[in-house]
Formats: structure tokens, sequence, C-alpha cells
């Protein structure tokens, strides 16, 4: 018997590290996390006396405005799924199967919450100034106005008669 409890901190101890080192999880939560792992594996192999769902979702902490502000930097985005920083949270998120809203909705961010770092933001505006883009419309009005009058028929300059000359026969 002892040897069963020695084989199930075990593994309950390699469950839960491989599920804090992928998940975010508050110090609050470890203890809770910790039993809900023993307590599946070691009703693995009974059979359960009433059928429940055996899916059990740990309801996510409410963020305050102090941590939504904190995990916007500069350089990066701290996701508050791996509390990792990114510059584009886009991509991360399409990773896990999320949308930037839903991403927000999950964790209860602002709808203005941003996507992209303000530096990554900064520099990508920069780059498109520096190339003229989203000046198209402002430019290309006074060119097309120089290439219509340019283009535009200039007033006919015969080599009729010379003007002092009557015309003969008058």
């Amino acid at each position: 018997m002892a040897e069963q409890s020695d084989r199930l901190r075990e593994l309950v101890a390699e469950v839960a590290a491989a599920y804090f080192s992928n998940s975010h999880v508050s110090q609050n939560d470890l203890g809770a996390v910790i039993r809900e792992i023993a307590a599946s594996l070691s009703a693995v192999g009974e059979t359960p006396a009433v059928a429940e769902p055996a899916a059990v979702e740990i309801e996510q902490p409410k963020l305050t405005p102090a941590q939504i502000r904190k995990s916007i930097t500069n350089d990066a985005l701290i996701s508050f799924e791996d509390g990792k920083g990114y510059k584009t949270l886009r991509r991360h998120l399409t990773s896990r199967g999320l949308t930037p809203e839903q991403y927000r909705e999950k964790w209860g961010l602002p709808a203005d919450y941003p996507v992209t770092s303000p530096s990554y933001s900064a520099a990508r505006s920069q780059m498109a100034k520096s190339r003229g883009l989203g000046q198209l419309r402002r430019k290309a009005a006074p060119a097309l106005a120089k290439e219509a009058a340019a283009a535009a028929p200039a007033a006919k300059r015969g080599r009729g008669r010379p003007r002092g000359k009557a015309a003969p026969g008058a």
C-alpha cells in the first residue's frame, strides 16, 4: 500500500510540474490544482458510483487595473496565458486557439486593450511614413493636376498670313 502511495506522489509531482511549466497559475491556486491532480490520478482504475463530468474548469482570477497596466510595457505585452512578453499577441493567441476578442473577454480586459506593443506600433508607423505610405491621395492630387495641365493641348499658333499685309485681290 505504501508503494502505491509513493508512486501516486511521484505521478502527481510529474503531472503538476508539467502543468505548471506550461501554465500561469497564481500562488493561491497551487494547492487546489495539486489536489485536483491527485484526486484525478487516484480515481484512475476505480469505477465511479455516479458519472460526473471529468473536466473541472479553473476559474480565471479577476485582473486588477494595476495588473492590466503592468502587462503593457513599451517593448512588449505580457501575456496572461503564459506570463511571457510578446511584441504582438495575435500569433501567440492564435496558437492557443483564441482571437483577441476572446482573450479580452476571458481575462476581463477592456475593449481597447492593445494587441501590439507601443514601440512595435511606433516603429511600424515610422517605417510606413518614411516610405510615403498613407500619403498617396495628398501627393497624387497635385501630381495629377500637373499632368493634366501638361497633357492639355496648348492654343494653336499656326503659320497664318502675316499681319500687316492685305490679302491679294482685296
